[in-house]
């Protein structure tokens, strides 16, 4: 499900983009949505939850759009904004955030929309090449091609990434190798691996970026081969 959120601390502004963005969602049929609405920035980030897009007024009683923006940014949220003003001058603000989209009020319909569709494509690529993690109720949004390999001890999943870092959590390795898709291979029934980090194999192992390495099954090295020769070939190698 998508989850967007409206700032805007004029109630009827409020309620009149939250009812065109709903309008807009239902046409270009998103119908897996949650559509949250706040008066103000720190109605939004005191909410602590984690959007794929907001709506952010750039005029407001502090924090103002900018520094609500630039607190998403600093939390690692990862979500689009779009900014609202009534200032065009003040469009140019939106760089320094990289913003996803500014609208001037009042809102064009026409805008709005080209506006949703874009962000939906962009959303969409977003899942394709990333793995959302669910951590109790926090959420984090991982990269695949920062993921180096994966691990299962016990209960709880380890994704090594290409920084060094660890991230855990709990699920099987079953469903996760289903969710990441042919660009991983399952070496050994502790192990998936990313195939565009593997650098080698032999000896019961395989060589990754970085130099690490891990278990790989001798039943599934053969397996291992073809995996590495059709992903060369799906990347043009």
């Amino acid at each position: 499900m998508l989850r967007f959120a409206v700032c805007d601390d004029e109630p009827y502004m409020l309620d009149r983009l939250s009812a065109q963005i709903e309008g807009c969602l239902g046409e270009l049929g998103c119908r897996e949505f949650r559509l949250a609405r706040f008066s103000g920035g720190g109605a939004l980030l005191e909410a602590g939850e984690d959007f794929d897009l907001v709506f952010l007024d750039v005029q407001m009683d502090p924090p103002d759009g900018l520094e609500t923006a630039r607190a998403l940014c600093r939390r690692g949220d990862g979500c689009l904004v779009v900014f609202l003003t009534v200032l065009r001058e003040r469009v140019f603000d939106a760089f320094e955030v990289r913003a996803f989209d500014y609208l001037v009020k009042p809102i064009d319909p026409a805008r709005l929309r080209r506006t949703l569709e874009r962000a939906l494509e962009d959303l969409d690529r977003r899942r394709a090449r990333s793995l959302l993690v669910q951590r109790g109720s926090a959420r984090e949004v991982v990269p695949l091609d920062e993921i180096v390999y994966c691990e299962v001890l016990g209960r709880k999943i380890y994704l090594h990434r290409e920084d060094g870092g660890v991230l855990d959590y709990y699920d099987r390795l079953a469903d996760l190798e289903r969710r990441l898709g042919s660009g991983f291979f399952r070496c050994h029934r502790s192990y998936l691996v990313n195939l565009d980090h593997v650098r080698g194999c032999g000896g019961g192992q395989v060589t990754l970026s970085g130099g690490g390495a891990v278990p790989v099954s001798r039943l599934r090295e053969r397996d291992l081969t073809q995996a590495l020769l059709r992903r060369m070939r799906e990347r043009g190698d």
